[in-house]
Parts: structure tokens; C-alpha cells; sequence
């Protein structure tokens, strides 16, 4: 049944999508703030298939603690349900992505016409100096940046370390940082087909304000969204990434006897 839903909604997304995006064309030229009500527009739609087609629903816990704009989110990253969620949660964000992604067409298009900052991330140095420089003229237009600080999608059961671009922007930028913590990847993992029926929950910490020397601020800001994810349910699947892991210590456990 799962694979069944994931099918039919991957067929639905794409072709929505395609139809969709096509017809807003025309916005392209307007302002960067009506190519964000695009993807808002969007993000509702794919979302309400997700729960009424996966049986996929989420929750928002903390909302409260979202501070008046210009702020960073830095948040939790494990697949692509996160990329959208921004769109509706906060007002025209400024997304820091790889670059590649406005390459896609349409879809590509509207996110970089609203102002989205794209990445090289094998840039280096270069690359970290345009994502400060980019930054700076969304916080003056008072913007939210969101911002993954490990880089890419991983896995719930993995941990890799946060890239330096978040605590650029902190000691750069001067205004709060917001750390998200979320479980999405138990139902809509990495590169996977399925999306497993369930809740995704999503919280909000409270603001780690502007201030702290780097050195503190990255390890603090890691140890907050670590922290927030393991108390987060973790769904009873069979073959959630907690359940792959766990059978596969149990063959090199056997194996060692």
C-alpha cells in the first residue's frame, strides 16, 4: 500500500507541479515576493497530497519562539519535506541551497527568482564570502535566511559534522539564530521512493541570540538541534533507517559468534 501511495503521489507532484508552474510563468517578471507566493501556493498543494494521498501529516511545535525578522533558522536536515516547510512558515525567505537546484527547470526558476542565495559548495572560500555578501542584503531587506548547517539531507541514525557557513553568517550577520529540530526523515528518507504514513514534528527552539564568540556558537548550536532530534518520536516502522541499523548490528553481532 505504501509503495501503491507513493506512486500515485509522485505522479500527482510532478504533474501538479509541471501544470502549475507552467501557468505561473507569467510572475517571473514581477517582484521576488510573488515568485515566494508561488512556491507558498505550491507548498500547500504538495502538502495537502502528502496527507490526503501518503497519509503524511506534521506538526509545528514552538512558534513562539520565532523572533521578529531579520533572523537565521538553522535547521535540522534529512530530507526534502524541510525544503518546502519554510515556504509557509515565516514570510518570503531567503533559502541557502546548492546552486544546482536552480538549474531545474520551473522549479529551479521561481527559487532563484525569489531571491534564494545558490551555493557552490565545493567553492571554498569564494563561496562562503558570496553567501555573506548575499545575506547581508536579506537581512536588510528584513528577510529570514534559512540555512541547513550540515549541508545536505542525513539520515536520522547519522550525524556528520555542521559545515562553517552557519557561524559566518551568525558573526557576520548579527541577529539571532533560530535552531530547528525535525524528524522527517523517518517517513520521506533521503533519495527513498516511499513516504511512510505518519506525523513529521518539526520544533522551534528558542532564539540563540546574537553575540557569542564563533567558537561557542557552532558546538552550542549543534548541541541544541542533536539534542531536540533524539527526543523526538521515532516511528514504529520496520524498516525505518532506526530498524535498518539495528539489524545490521544484529548480523555482525552473529557474525562475530
Amino acid at each position: 500500500m505504501i509503495v501503491l501511495r507513493s506512486t500515485l503521489f509522485n505522479a500527482l507532484f510532478f504533474g501538479w507541479s509541471t501544470i502549475y508552474l507552467t501557468i505561473c510563468l507569467p510572475i517571473l517578471i514581477l517582484p521576488p515576493r510573488a515568485s515566494s507566493w508561488v512556491g507558498k501556493v505550491w507548498t500547500r498543494m504538495t502538502f495537502a497530497m502528502l496527507k490526503s494521498i501518503c497519509k503524511l501529516d506534521h506538526e509545528i511545535i514552538g512558534l513562539e519562539n520565532l523572533p521578529e525578522p531579520p533572523f537565521i533558522i538553522a535547521s535540522k536536515h534529512q530530507s526534502a519535506w524541510e525544503t518546502m516547510v519554510f515556504s509557509i512558515l515565516v514570510d518570503h525567505p531567503c533559502i541557502v541551497m546548492k546552486r544546482e537546484l536552480n538549474w531545474i527547470p520551473l522549479f529551479g526558476w521561481f527559487t532563484a527568482r525569489s531571491g534564494a542565495i545558490g551555493i557552490n559548495r565545493s567553492g571554498g572560500a569564494s563561496a562562503l564570502k558570496q553567501l555573506v555578501a548575499l545575506s547581508r542584503k536579506a537581512v536588510a531587506e528584513k528577510r529570514p535566511i534559512i540555512i541547513f548547517p550540515e549541508g545536505t539531507r542525513v539520515e536520522p541514525t547519522k550525524k556528520i559534522p555542521y559545515q562553517p557557513g552557519v557561524a559566518a553568517l551568525y558573526s557576520q550577520l548579527k541577529v539571532p539564530v533560530v535552531p530547528v529540530a525535525l524528524n522527517s526523515g523517518y517517513f520521506w528518507r533521503r533519495r527513498a521512493f516511499a513516504k511512510r504514513p505518519g506525523k513529521i514534528t518539526m520544533e522551534i527552539l528558542p532564539v540563540i541570540p546574537p553575540g557569542l564568540p564563533r567558537k561557542e556558537f557552532l558546538p552550542l548550536l549543534e548541541e541544541r538541534i542533536e539534542t531536540a532530534c533524539a527526543r523526538l518520536p521515532v516511528p514504529v516502522h520496520h524498516d525505518s533507517p532506526a530498524s535498518v541499523e539495528e539489524k545490521r548490528n544484529r548480523r555482525k553481532n552473529k557474525a562475530a559468534y
